[in-house]
Parts: structure tokens; C-alpha cells; sequence
């Protein structure tokens, strides 16, 4: 790191926990942020403000007015741009020595291979499940952590799914996959529901936490536990997650 690194992680290296050699961990170290929107917000910020060294992010979307209420990395002159594009315009702003990747098209199975097996920690802040569950595959195959998050109305929630463990669980224990998931129905439903607008935010930023953990090997992740938030009443739940034995994903 340069001169203008420690200055501006200094924060961070004060902390016992993460020092001089955890930051060099993030600065070195690469995270895919799948979704550019309420989750992905506050996921890119507090990536790039801590200094992950590569961000790459992947949201085929363009900015609508009805985003602003929540998905804080885009501003009213990005409405029409694409969410990616506009998420990196505003992460450059907050630290130009990053490099910000763009993915600005709907990807594949075998795009996502290859952006995972490039990455270090992916972060799924998608909106749809046909999405997660292949993430989770891709994960689970190539034995990459992947940091979940999900929000609508007032809850929330939030886990760690380290494929690097045996004992870690997968999205698929916890969601098993079925035709009704995964139909068009299911596809947008999170987008056609209403969403409390700092529910995302304390969702994103758990996500972020858990990514930037991961990426320095320190604390205790929230693999094997949901992390479960009533914004409503303000209500935090932790519920433990067990592998699933007959999961055809993990356990095949």
C-alpha cells in the first residue's frame, strides 16, 4: 500500500483484528456483487470505501425513479442509465484507487462461472431465485464463499454459505429448488413488492461485513446461522442451519 492507502485505511489498520495485513488482504482481493440495487447499494459502497481491492458487478437493469428510495449508490441524473455503469460512476467518486468491473448484461450459467472462479467472496444481492439457486451451484462447485441477502416489506434476511467447509450448509438445504420457485411468477416478485427503505441497508451492510470478514479471515462468519430481522418491531433472530444430508446440490 502507498502512502494515501494508509491514510485513508487507517481506521482499519488500528483495529487489532485487522491491521496493517488485513488490510492488505482487501486491498489484494477481488468480490462479485451480483445486483446493483437495494442489496447491492450499500454492499458496493462499504466494499469500495474499504478498499477491496476489485469490485466486479453485475446488474443488467437501468435506474428507475422508483429505485431512489432505497438503492443509495445511484443518484436522480442516473435514472436511465444502467445500474452497474451508475454504481461504478459513484464508487470511483468515493475511492479512485479500485478497480470497478462491469457486467451490464443478463449472464449466463457459464458467464457466472467464470466471474466466480475469478473472485475471492461473491455476494448475492439478487432479486430472483433463478439466480440464487445458480449462483449457489457455481458456489458449491467451485468452493467459493457466497454471502446471501434478502429483503421485502419490513424483513429481512442474511447468512454465509462457505463451500470451503464440508460442514458449511447451502442455499438448497435451506430453499430447495422446485418449478415453482424458479418459475416467471417468482421472477419478479421482489421488484413488484413494496420495500421499507433502510431494511436493505441493514441487510446490504450485514452482507458487506460478512464479505469483508471473509476476505480478511478474521471473526466468526454467519455460516451454519440465518440472521433473521423484523424492521417492524425492530427484532433480531438468529436460527441455527444444519447440511442437509439428502441435499442434491452439496450433498450429491
Amino acid at each position: 500500500m502507498n502512502d494515501n492507502q494508509l491514510l485513508r485505511y487507517s481506521r482499519h489498520i488500528l483495529l487489532p483484528q485487522i491491521g496493517y495485513e488485513g488490510q492488505e488482504k482487501l486491498v489484494n482481493s477481488h468480490a462479485l456483487i451480483v445486483g446493483a440495487g437495494g442489496l447491492g447499494s450499500p454492499v458496493a459502497l462499504y466494499l469500495a470505501a474499504s478498499g477491496v481491492g476489485t469490485l466486479t458487478i453485475c446488474d443488467f437493469d437501468t435506474v428507475d425513479l422508483t429505485n431512489l428510495q432505497r438503492q443509495i449508490v445511484h443518484t436522480t441524473p442516473s435514472v436511465g442509465t444502467n445500474k452497474a455503469i451508475s454504481a461504478q460512476q459513484t464508487l470511483f467518486e468515493i475511492n479512485p484507487s479500485i478497480n470497478v468491473n462491469t457486467v451490464c448484461v443478463k449472464s449466463t450459467e457459464d458467464d457466472f462461472a467464470k466471474l466466480i472462479t475469478q473472485a475471492d467472496v461473491v455476494i448475492d444481492c439478487s432479486d430472483n431465485f433463478a439466480t440464487r439457486y445458480t449462483l449457489n451451484r457455481l458456489c458449491v462447485k467451485l468452493k467459493k464463499p457466497l454471502v446471501s441477502g434478502a429483503a421485502i416489506g419490513f424483513e429481512g434476511q442474511v447468512t454465509v454459505y462457505d463451500m470451503r467447509s464440508n460442514a458449511s450448509p447451502c442455499y438448497h438445504c435451506l430453499f430447495p429448488d422446485s418449478s415453482e420457485s424458479t418459475g416467471e411468477n417468482t421472477e419478479m416478485r421482489c421488484a413488484e413488492n413494496g420495500v421499507f427503505a433502510p431494511l436493505v441497508g441493514m441487510i446490504g451492510t450485514t452482507q458487506a461485513a460478512e464479505a469483508l470478514k471473509l476476505l480478511m479471515g478474521i471473526g466468526e462468519s454467519l455460516q451454519g446461522r440465518l440472521l433473521l430481522l423484523d424492521a417492524f418491531s425492530m427484532e433480531w433472530r438468529t436460527i441455527k442451519l444444519g447440511k442437509d444430508p439428502a441435499c442434491t446440490v452439496c450433498s450429491a
